[in-house]
């Protein structure tokens, strides 16, 4: 272990983080495409040095900044909304638009954590600080140039117009989104500045505005205070103009920036304090703690507490104020996989709270949701939030209305839908073929793997109720995936109305039958039932070989439907793991399916390697994807891995620390720590485990085992064969095993 990494285990968790990581992006070639986003745990809203406007809002190879943005945005792809920029410049001519104030600055000495921002404008000479509150946040400012003060205020689309009587309160509202807002959408919000305002005036009124930035803004000129150091204030609301007060006053008042930043610090050190890890160098402590940071981000929680001390929340799903929690920008197609099954590990009370908002989505707008940003967006396939309350419910999760998530999930799974934005997309079809039909559905191979894998869970959910009969034709599907495995070439095909194959078929084409992918990236689309997939390869033996090759071939790709190479495309032949596509979530289950087969010595062999080669603290492998890219970097690193939503269990694999300590329900502890290495290096194979000093026999764990606290020990070896005769164990979960 190096020694600054020695010396920081004991100091703040933070000191770990930097925001940027992933920043420098772009659309053909992904490093994360995610913000810097300095905010507090599932905050409201976030904020992000702006360096362009559009949907790529920060890149941090840029040498200038625009100013400083309130975000919403979970995505680039998705875009954001409600969004503002403030901004502010020196010298003796007022900005009347922020597209002329831009300034270089030192990104050398630039802070960018979860709980402050601070970067110095060589144009100017500013000091810019900026500290989270969960609707807003406090903006330091300390001007060192010489020359007049001066602030600028300006929203996506909307207006900035009004200074009350003691001119020290601005407010405003802004009306921008790119989808999923209804038509009374307003983002509201209000900032006290606590410098006398000399002069203000309105813009655009002269000169170019910032490209994006359409509404009306507000400029202001300030008597320069003692020190050069104005304050700002500014609260956020969805609601109105007066709970953005409500807001203000409950997290900002007579607060100073100090006492600002050290709420948002403890908020931050209780979350990423979830996991502490030990014996890690200094890079391998950035990459973790960098992505448990991006763990905490998403889904974001919007409701807002009113005067009375109630939560209420404008939904952006039916246009209306009503009581209770709401959670929105987040992707249930990313985030099922490892995000939310990680949460309900070591965040099951926040996971359960998240629930209930889902439910309340139901009720104003009749759907689960299956992508939100702020309302219902057509975004990716399938309908996995069906999953994930399974997958909470099972593990004992059980704050939300069990009657109205199982009404939630029938509806789901039997009423048809015409758009993406919710439900299932030929999901009529599916119910009477047993599949979609390539001809009549987009993505009607990945669709029909989705909606098999909601199906399990669904009934399982039900099963777990004493409501199994509401959900046994429902639990058959489940198997519903082998109907479009063509034996013959051992690849998932898009299936005709008349049951033929479509052809022509390549094996390299991303075509329209899969989404973000092609067959090879879809050949393993069963990860709630690893047993039926390996049957259908003909057994353990050949299904290895399958995998085998799989990471052996060339990285080659055939664009298909696509009209150009896209950025996943591109990433994936970057790196040297043949057509395992890690810069995607489809195959991020992929590698412990080896365990499934017997040979938890090749997935710990690859998973290591994805680990050290593919993850950094500066990047990414591909689009982060709202806390999904991260989630699977810790559980790999800490061995625990859901290989299925919708089953209270986690497939073991190789620790890559010599020990984590996890804070789980009720505030107990596990304990992970690994034997047979020397220090600071932890072997890549598993020779045996144990749970609480017995010999472990199986390569899975229940979820109950792990959320109860205690010790997990693993002795490491170098030796891969040892690591192999493992598979004589217990095998992982497989919903066909547990059928039969």
């Amino acid at each position: 272990m190096g020694r600054d990494a020695e010396k920081n285990m004991g100091g703040s968790l933070l000191d770990w983080v930097d925001t940027r990581q992933g920043t420098d992006s772009d659309p053909d070639f992904s490093r994360g495409n995610t913000l810097p986003l300095t905010t507090v745990p599932h905050g409201a809203v976030g904020w992000t040095p702006q360096s362009a406007s559009g949907r790529w809002i920060f890149d941090r190879r840029a040498a200038k900044l625009q100013g400083f943005r309130a975000a919403r945005q979970p995505s680039p792809w998705i875009g954001d909304y409600g969004e503002f920029l403030v901004t502010c410049a020196g010298g003796h001519a007022a900005p009347t638009s922020p597209g002329v104030v831009d300034s270089s600055y030192d990104a050398a000495t630039t802070v960018a954590r979860p709980d402050y921002f601070r970067v110095h404008l060589r144009r100017y000479d500013i000091r810019v600080e900026i500290t989270p509150t969960a609707h807003g946040a406090c903006l330091r400012f300390t001007f060192a140039g010489p020359g007049d003060v001066w602030l600028a205020f300006q929203s996506g689309r909307g207006e900035v117009t009004r200074i009350d009587g003691a001119r020290s309160w601005i407010s405003g509202y802004s009306t921008s989104n790119q989808g999923g807002a209804p038509e009374n959408f307003r983002a509201h919000f209000i900032a006290e500045v606590d410098a006398p305002i000399l002069d203000s005036g309105n813009f655009p009124s002269t000169g170019a505005t910032v490209p994006g930035f359409t509404g009306t803004g507000l400029w202001l000129k300030l008597r320069r205070p003692r020190g050069g150091v104005v304050t700002v204030r500014v609260a956020t609301s969805l609601i109105d103009a007066e709970q953005a007060r409500c807001n203000w006053r409950r997290e900002l008042q007579g607060r100073s920036f100090a006492q600002v930043r050290l709420a948002a610090q403890r908020e931050w050190e209780r979350a990423l304090g979830t996991v502490r890890i030990d014996g890690a160098d200094a890079a391998q402590c950035r990459t973790f703690y960098r992505s448990l940071y991006r763990c905490w981000l998403f889904p974001r929680r919007i409701d807002e507490t009113d005067a009375a001390g109630r939560r209420r929340h404008y939904s952006p799903f039916d246009g209306r104020v009503h009581d209770g929690p709401l959670y929105t920008d987040c992707g249930f197609w990313d985030g099922y996989r490892v995000l939310f099954p990680l949460l309900s590990l070591i965040a099951p009370e926040v996971l359960g709270d998240m629930i209930a908002g889902w439910l309340n989505t139901y009720r104003e707008g009749g759907w689960l949701p299956n992508w939100a940003s702020p309302g219902y967006r057509a975004c990716m396939v399938g309908s996995h939030g069906t999953a994930v309350i399974a997958d909470a419910w099972l593990k004992g999760i059980r704050s939300f209305d069990p009657e109205l998530a199982l009404e939630a999930l029938l509806k789901d799974a039997t009423a048809n839908s015409d758009t993406a934005q919710f439900g299932r997309v030929g999901g009529a079809d599916y119910a009477a073929r047993g599949y979609v039909a390539a001809d009549l559905t987009a993505h009607a191979v990945a669709r029909t793997q989705d909606y098999a894998h909601s199906d399990f869970a669904i009934d399982r959910f039900a099963c777990a109720l004493g409501r199994g009969e509401l959900t046994r034709a429902i639990g058959a599907r489940a198997a519903n995936y082998r109907h479009v495995f063509d034996r013959r070439s051992r690849f998932f095909r898009g299936r005709l109305t008349d049951g033929s194959w479509r052809a022509p078929f390549s094996p390299f084409e991303w075509s329209g039958d899969f989404i973000e992918g092609g067959a090879w990236q879809y050949a393993w689309g069963a990860p709630h039932d690893a047993a039926g997939l390996i049957a259908l390869h003909g057994g353990d033996a050949a299904f290895v070989r399958r995998l085998d090759e799989m990471l052996a071939l060339p990285p080659r790709f055939e664009t298909g439907c696509y009209p150009h190479e896209i950025h996943e495309m591109t990433e994936m032949a970057a790196v040297l793991f043949g057509q395992y596509a890690h810069c995607n979530e489809p195959v991020h289950h992929v590698l412990y399916l080896f365990t499934s087969a017997g040979r938890p010595d090749r997935t710990q062999h690859w998973v290591r390697r994805v680990v050290d080669e593919l993850y950094t603290p500066e990047h990414f492998p591909g689009d982060e994807d709202n806390g999904a890219m991260a989630a699977w970097y810790v559980c790999s690193t800490l061995g625990l891995f859901p290989l299925t939503c919708g089953h209270p269990g986690y497939v073991l694999g190789a620790p890559r620390f010599p020990r984590a300590t996890l804070r789980v329900a009720g505030g107990e502890q596990l304990v992970i720590e690994t034997r047979g290495g020397r220090r600071g290096v932890v072997p890549p194979y598993v020779a045996r485990a144990a749970v609480n000093g017995r010999s472990h026999d199986s390569l899975e764990i229940p979820h109950a085992q792990i959320a109860a606290g205690g010790r997990l020990d693993f002795q490491m070896t170098t030796d891969a064969l040892r690591a192999a005769e493992r598979g004589r164990l217990r095998k992982p979960f497989s919903a066909s095993t547990a059928m039969s």
